[in-house]
């Protein structure tokens, strides 16, 4: 086989592939209780994969992990396909049996789905499985005649052209074009909903709350802004008219509520800084946002808690899960299932239509999102998501603090400048910040106005820089009066812990 030839018959195999996937795409968009295959099979990946592998991903790509790992199995797919055209030159059944196998793998990844029904997946793969042979076979007998007497014409340029444009089109399109469809009808939903005026309103906010420093992170994260780390591969797109909440496990009167009966009750809004447990000290994944929801409490209170009842788990529409001592739900009075995120309706990336918020606990073990379900369990009788992963049960939230200005490595003119940033401690609350230049004494930073104990505060220290390469650190105080530590510890099992540390030239 010439490499012309070998060329032709790898592109051949791509484009089939390809076209599988298109048509099971289109299946899956239009088919009910079924699901992308290639998503099916990312999210397959996101489950089995180990905990230290989880984490350096996130270490890695941080908000950007998902969209790699999409591409990642686009690009082996496109492999496996092109390897199937080469093998199809010279023996075609294989070849053939190799695209079904393929298909296959992402059937049984969608079967495996709680979202997912078993007729829809399975219609799915036969369709494609159906076109991806059909292609495979006749492009690959149409690129051994390239050239040949029965070419009509046809140049190896065009039929490259095609088949790579093809394939890109159907490789990019396909996925994308579903997932579109889904977030407009949502998108849709949530412009049509009417938040009501909460029983419980968010205190004003003092005028002097937000310091407003160029650089420094807003007191508020914008909601297209907020961090998101979730195990979901993509938002799921939740019709909040058919979506319901159960109240289960260890409770006297198990409940179900619609999303009109959700928002009918008496509702809190809170300022609250949520923060994740793969956050590195320093790092961004960590936000405030005002939310607006139903109290556990009031959750808990109507169903009526039996003995025992010690965890609480949230469950996903995904098949997610998080659990947390049921007596936060009860003490901590803005635990809320949330329907509304900075005066809006709870966009896709961030949970709709409702969610956990938990003050003063890490995302892992409690911000569950998309849920569906709360069960009231023994603390030992369920294990969440992460915890067998190897992070701890328990996931309080660490005391930390953050410079965002100036940044890490940039050159700051000499003379009077800010150091600025945000601490946190949720239920405890920050009272006092302090910098340190060099290996010089600590000096207390202007602390803004405090908003919530459950929100971070914003600090700022003038700064006399003189030229040099300088090195400023932060360490905040909490309301229980506990200095954040200098030790420094990785993020898991439960929180990185350590100072934030930056090196700056002053010029």
């Amino acid at each position: 086989m010439s490499r012309t030839s070998r060329g032709r018959a790898a592109a051949a195999g791509v484009l089939a592939a390809a076209a599988a996937l298109r048509v099971a795409e289109l299946a899956a968009g239009l088919l009910p209780g079924s699901r992308s295959l290639v998503l099916a099979v990312g999210d397959a990946v996101v489950d089995s994969a180990p905990g230290w592998l989880e984490r350096s991903a996130i270490a890695a790509l941080g908000t950007a992990d998902k969209p790699v790992l999409v591409t990642t199995v686009l690009v082996l797919v496109a492999l496996i396909g092109a390897g199937l055209g080469l093998l199809a030159r010279r023996r075609p059944a294989p070849a053939a049996a190799g695209v079904v196998l393929l298909v296959g793998l992402g059937v049984a990844a969608a079967l495996g789905d709680p979202r997912a029904g078993v007729l829809g997946p399975v219609v799915v793969g036969v369709l494609g499985a159906a076109t991806g042979v059909t292609a495979l076979l006749l492009l690959v007998r149409a690129g051994a005649r390239v050239d040949g007497p029965a070419a009509g014409g046809v140049t190896r340029g065009r039929f490259l052209s095609l088949a790579a444009g093809s394939a890109a089109l159907a490789l990019v399109g396909a996925v994308s074009g579903r997932l579109l469809v889904g977030r407009e009808q949502v998108d849709r939903l949530r412009r049509a909903i009417r938040l009501p005026a909460p029983a419980v309103p968010a205190p004003p906010v003092p005028p002097d709350a937000d310091l407003e420093i160029a650089g420094l992170t807003p007191l508020f994260v914008p909601n297209e802004d907020f961090y998101r780390i979730d195990t979901a591969l993509t938002v799921p797109q939740v019709d909040a008219s058919a979506w319901t909440l159960s109240i289960t496990g260890l409770v006297d009167e198990p409940f179900t509520l619609t999303y009109a009966e959700l928002l009918e009750m008496p509702q809190l809004e809170a300022d609250v800084t949520l923060s994740c447990v793969s956050n590195e000290v320093g790092g961004g994944l960590v936000g405030n946002a005002r939310w607006q929801g139903v109290p556990l409490r009031a959750l808990l209170e109507r169903a009526g808690l039996q003995e025992g009842a010690t965890q609480l788990v949230g469950r996903s529409v995904d098949g997610f899960s998080a659990g947390f001592p049921t007596l936060t739900a009860l003490d901590v009075a803005e635990s809320m299932v949330a329907v509304a995120m900075n005066g809006e309706p709870l966009p896709a990336e961030h949970g709709f239509p409702a969610r956990l918020v938990v003050p003063g606990l890490y995302g892992y073990v409690s911000a569950t999102k998309w849920l569906s379900e709360i069960e009231l369990t023994g603390w030992d009788d369920v294990d969440g998501y992460w915890i067998p992963r190897g992070w701890a049960k328990d996931g309080p939230v660490k005391t930390q603090s953050r410079i965002d200005v100036p940044r890490r490595g940039a050159a700051v003119a000499a003379g009077r400048t800010p150091v600025a940033g945000v601490a946190w401690a949720p239920t405890r609350g920050i009272e006092r910040v302090e910098v340190r230049v060099d290996d010089g004494p600590w000096q207390e930073a202007e602390l803004a106005a405090r908003l919530d104990v459950d929100c971070w505060r914003q600090w700022v220290l003038p700064w006399d820089a003189t030229p040099g390469t300088h090195v400023l650190a932060v360490r905040a105080t909490d309301g229980a009066g506990e200095v954040q530590t200098d030790e420094r510890t990785p993020v898991a099992p439960d929180g990185a812990s350590g100072r934030h540390t930056i090196t700056v030239e002053v010029v």
